[in-house]
């Protein structure tokens, strides 16, 4: 009996003790910098991904030796379910709850994607989907489609996205980028055009973004864009055509081989300027804030024309008589 007792003794010694073992030996796991295969290191969480998964993932990569210890840890502390998908950067001195913390609080890195004034939603489009570490989504959606899931009730989506340097989330989708583009071009919008000039031919705002598109298209000298839009304004109120090229070009769509011959002039389209009254239909590209600004607050101006010199900048004019020697100055004639 007495050796029955001094071998459970033992025995109990030997557990307590190697309990303290590997109660030791994991907090050092714990404590101890994780083992990166180089710093810094990123990696990938896709979306829907499980902690398990990534676990396996940093543990094949040689990051965990025990990946277990990962979702032991997110579970012990409740946040198994709570990690966040993204691309994400760490360096070397990271520890396991440090990761877990990153992992959980979406702690991941950023790019920057710009999206340039005077281009139009196809080339929108095309150049998002060159961007390496956003999410594409977009591929195989309608316009419509495109339009439902970024909350935009307009027919079209030419003109609806503001030019600006957007801050996404590596892994963030493209949608998700274009639905913050919409939100930015409609409350710039509705800004600009809740301070506009009195008298202004335009029922709506809509129809503002669509002028301030033609004019971005007519310009890249920014010092021209309010004249430009004085023009256009004076044409509408006078009831006379715009007549302006960009939106025939944008009529012409791929049929367009870079060079606007008269016969285009006189083909009609719905974006034919020279052979229909009014506005197009939608807008025909990405208009700038500049743009936006000049066609709801432009000067007033005699200008009914202008010409492009060929140098960037634009030679107006009040009259026909004169803008038609503008045109023989500064232009060759149209085939």
């Amino acid at each position: 009996m007495h050796r029955t007792r001094l071998l459970i003794g033992l025995l109990a010694a030997v557990a307590i003790g190697a309990a303290a073992l590997a109660a030791t030996l994991a907090l050092d796991a714990y404590r101890r910098p994780l083992p990166l295969p180089r710093s810094p290191y990123d990696f990938e969480v896709p979306a829907g991904a499980t902690l398990a998964r990534v676990a396996r993932t940093l543990g094949a990569d040689g990051v965990l030796e025990h990946p277990a210890a990962l979702v032991w840890l997110a579970r012990w502390r409740g946040v198994d379910r709570a990690i966040k998908a993204g691309s994400y950067e760490v360096e070397e001195g990271i520890t396991l709850p440090r990761l877990l913390a990153k992992l959980t609080q979406g702690d991941v890195t950023q790019i920057a994607v710009t999206i340039v004034d005077g281009i139009t939603f196809a080339q929108l489009r095309a150049e998002l989907h060159a961007v390496p570490r956003l999410a594409h989504t977009l591929d195989g959606l309608t316009d419509a489609e495109v339009l439902m899931r970024i909350g935009a009730a307009e027919a079209s989506p030419e003109g609806l996205f503001f030019p600006d340097t957007y801050f996404m989330p590596a892994g963030g989708s493209d949608v998700a980028l274009l639905e913050r583009a919409h939100r930015s071009l409609v409350r710039r919008l509705d800004a600009a055009w809740a301070e506009r000039a009195p008298g202004l031919p335009f029922a709506t705002p809509y129809e503002a973004l669509i002028l301030a598109s033609i004019v971005e298209k007519e310009s890249g000298h920014r010092p021209d864009l309010p004249l430009i839009a004085s023009v256009f304004v004076n044409r509408l109120r006078n009831g006379m055509r715009l007549q302006t090229d960009p939106t025939v070009i944008y009529g012409l769509g791929t049929a367009f081989d870079g060079n606007l011959r008269k016969r285009d002039l006189e083909s009609d389209t719905p974006y034919n300027t020279y052979t229909r009254d009014g506005l197009p239909p939608t807008p025909i590209a990405l208009p700038s804030q500049a743009s936006i600004d000049a066609v709801l607050d432009p000067p007033q101006t005699p200008y009914l024309y202008f010409v492009a010199r060929g140098d960037g900048t634009s030679e107006f004019s009040e009259t026909l008589v004169m803008h038609n020697r503008a045109v023989s100055k500064y232009q060759k004639p149209r085939r």
